[in-house]
């Protein structure tokens, strides 16, 4: 009998684990994100504090896009900043037979795509600058509990500001103001007022 539970119980493993790595395909139809992010310095307001550090908006920033991937983050130095970060697509890069050939991974705040098979479904330089990562700072709580439930595959709207974060220890964190630069410190550091989310 005790056999019989622990195979049951290594099943049920095995089941979570291969939904866990392979999720459901993307299905809708069309462009859900086709617009680019609305980004604007005009009206900034001041440097404002927040715990500890200095929050200083660089741009307005508001954006419509597909949810590529989430990761939540509880234990690195930014954790208490930016409790998640949303990869996120726009234009080609919400279109969902473009999503289901490739392979979207989050970790250490990077976020990456891979394909296989043929070749790419785009041009790779038009996918990184149809997508992003985002460090996703809720300016209250409000805010923070609605990007906690975000999920793969929503149509979410962000608005707020891209920001710059200092701290009197010498810690810095600044956010990139293009969407066509790649690598290190091509991320958006986002202080996120608004969050509207849509299933697709």
């Amino acid at each position: 009998m005790r056999r019989v539970k622990i195979a049951a119980v290594l099943a049920l493993l095995a089941i979570a684990a291969w939904l866990w790595l392979h999720e459901p395909a993307a299905k809708w139809r069309g462009i859900p994100a086709p617009a680019e992010p609305v980004q604007t310095d005009a009206a900034l307001p001041k440097p404002f504090p927040h715990d500890g550090y200095t929050i200083t908006p660089l741009a307005r920033y508001s954006i419509t896009a597909v949810v590529l991937g989430r990761e939540r983050y509880r234990y690195d130095d930014a954790a208490p900043l930016a409790p998640v970060d949303l990869a996120l697509g726009w234009g080609p890069m919400s279109i969902a037979s473009v999503l289901n050939e490739l392979s979207i991974s989050q970790s250490a705040r990077w976020y990456e795509f891979r394909w296989s098979g043929d070749g790419p479904p785009l041009d790779p330089a038009e996918m990184s600058s149809h997508s992003a990562n985002t460090h996703c700072l809720p300016a209250d709580d409000t805010v923070r509990d609605t990007l906690l439930a975000v999920r793969r595959h929503e149509l979410v709207k962000l608005e707020g500001y891209l920001v710059s974060i200092t701290k009197p220890d010498g810690y810095h964190w600044t956010s990139s103001l293009s969407r066509t630069d790649t690598g290190g410190h091509s991320c958006e550091v986002m202080w996120i007022t608004s969050v509207t989310r849509w299933s697709l």
